[in-house]
């Protein structure tokens, strides 16, 4: 079963997440901080990350750019969701490493799709 990990600092949309996953078949893992998102990606190397851009402690593109830059890591994809929506945030999650960069709100099964391409082929 190929493990997802969701870092979101809000509890509703990491539970409708892991929700839908779980459904759609994957194991998930959930943090709702930047340290524990990242330490949480170390200790078990998921299979995709779902990563919120604007978060406490650490933000979503430290952590992408941190895990993208180390060989141990950097072919997890990631799946950058926030509410930033500018063309110049769009390009900052490019830069860091992020593989999608999908805006709120979003549809769940539209993610439930991308986690699918990646993880299924």
């Amino acid at each position: 079963m190929k493990k997802i990990l969701i870092v979101d600092d809000e509890q509703d949309i990491v539970e409708s997440l892991k929700f839908v996953l779980e459904a759609a078949g994957f194991s998930c893992y959930c943090a709702y901080n930047g340290e524990d998102g990242l330490k949480l990606a170390k200790e078990l190397v998921p299979d995709l990350m779902i990563l919120d851009v604007m978060m406490p402690k650490i933000n979503g593109y430290k952590i992408s750019r941190l895990l993208k830059y180390d060989a141990k890591y950097k072919n997890i994809p990631i799946l950058m969701v926030t509410a930033r929506s500018q063309e110049e945030d769009k390009l900052i999650g490019e830069e860091t490493g992020a593989d999608e960069y999908i805006t709120k709100p979003f549809e769940l099964d539209e993610v439930v799709k991308k986690v699918e391409q990646y993880l299924n082929n």
